[in-house]
């Protein structure tokens, strides 16, 4: 054996062993909705640490912040593609009519409730689970946001009678759960898109926002809200996706690392969400908006009529046996 040969095999395997190491190394794009800064940007930055190191540096991962990479339900379905690796945001129904469920608004009523059935182990969560994974996605965990309400950039009369016809236009997401929540509960429900929603706000295009809550309205509403309705809308959850593909290249060591500080990462915001809430209201009181007084009976004469008006129509769009099973399935 020349010494030529033995230098070139020597360079050979280095080279071999450097492309192993950077395929091992390879850094995860994690998509998110909100600005830098703000709690879900500042928790997956925790989760990005914290995975690096549990991980021995193999698990590297690099935050996108305020959807940078899309559009949440253009990013959901590149997710399932193994286009972008990771998201932690809202569920999108585009891809599969039966995610409105999630959104049903009146589901839960506190946050005692909504730990039991978001959590891990609970039936909707396997629900959840298990929409994604026919999307060729792999749920790794959630991170509970708040309870929903509404935001008003002019006064509204009987705000807490849903009997009421307000005469008044909001924005709803394009999904047919919100539209009848805002309809069923006296207002006239406009679908627009999130990035046109504040243009539509600001030139009086509608009245106020319906569909988010008020971490979501200081963080992209602040400036045209003077009213906000804390009524328990729906409770919003997001949720931690990682392409199958990736998740699957991953060894079962890596797998573990991986949903070991993905639990952590759940568990921190289950012990804050519900201060947060109360945070955010106080912020944007601060700010300058008033924070309307709605009392629990008008909550709960609110949710009758939406679970007797709108929930049968919601269940005939995601199929009336499936979804009346998943409803069955919500502990108490």
């Amino acid at each position: 054996m020349t010494k030529r040969f033995m230098v070139s095999m020597i360079v050979l395997v280095a080279s071999v062993a450097v492309m192993a190491g950077s395929v091992q190394a390879k850094t995860m794009k994690i998509s998110h909705v909100r600005p830098q800064g703000t709690a879900i940007d500042t928790d997956l930055r925790w989760f990005s640490d914290t995975l690096k190191e549990a991980s021995g540096g193999k698990m590297k991962t690099k935050i996108y912040p305020a959807s940078a990479l899309g559009d949440y339900t253009i990013v959901q379905e590149r997710v399932g593609l193994g286009a972008v690796d990771m998201a932690c945001q809202p569920p999108s129904s585009a891809a599969d009519k039966k995610f409105q469920l999630v959104y049903f608004p009146y589901m839960v009523k506190d946050w005692v409730q909504a730990k039991k059935n978001y959590s891990a182990g609970a039936p909707l969560r396997k629900v959840v689970g298990d929409l994604y994974a026919k999307q060729d996605i792999h749920l790794l965990a959630v991170w509970p946001v708040y309870f929903g309400g509404i935001a008003f950039n002019t006064e509204v009369k009987g705000y807490g009678d849903p009997e009421v016809a307000k005469g008044v236009k909001l924005r709803v997401p394009p999904m047919k759960t919100f539209q009848l929540l805002a309809d069923t509960t006296g207002y006239l429900g406009t679908p627009i898109p999130f990035s046109d929603a504040f243009t539509a706000v600001q030139t009086g295009v509608v009245d106020g926002v319906i569909g988010s809550g008020a971490e979501g309205y200081y963080s992209s509403f602040r400036d045209v809200t003077k009213y906000y309705l804390p009524s328990n809308t729906h409770f919003e959850a997001w949720y931690l996706i990682i392409s199958k593909k990736q998740f699957d290249k991953l060894s079962a060591e890596e797998q573990k690392q991986l949903q070991n500080v993905a639990t952590q990462f759940e568990d921190r915001r289950w012990n804050v969400a519900e201060a947060d809430q109360a945070a955010n209201e106080k912020r944007l009181a601060d700010y300058g908006a008033e924070i309307l007084t709605i009392s629990g009976d008008e909550i709960a004469a609110t949710a009758k009529k939406i679970q007797s008006v709108v929930w049968p129509q919601i269940l005939d769009d995601v199929g009336k046996e499936w979804g009346q099973t998943v409803l069955n399935g919500i502990v108490e």
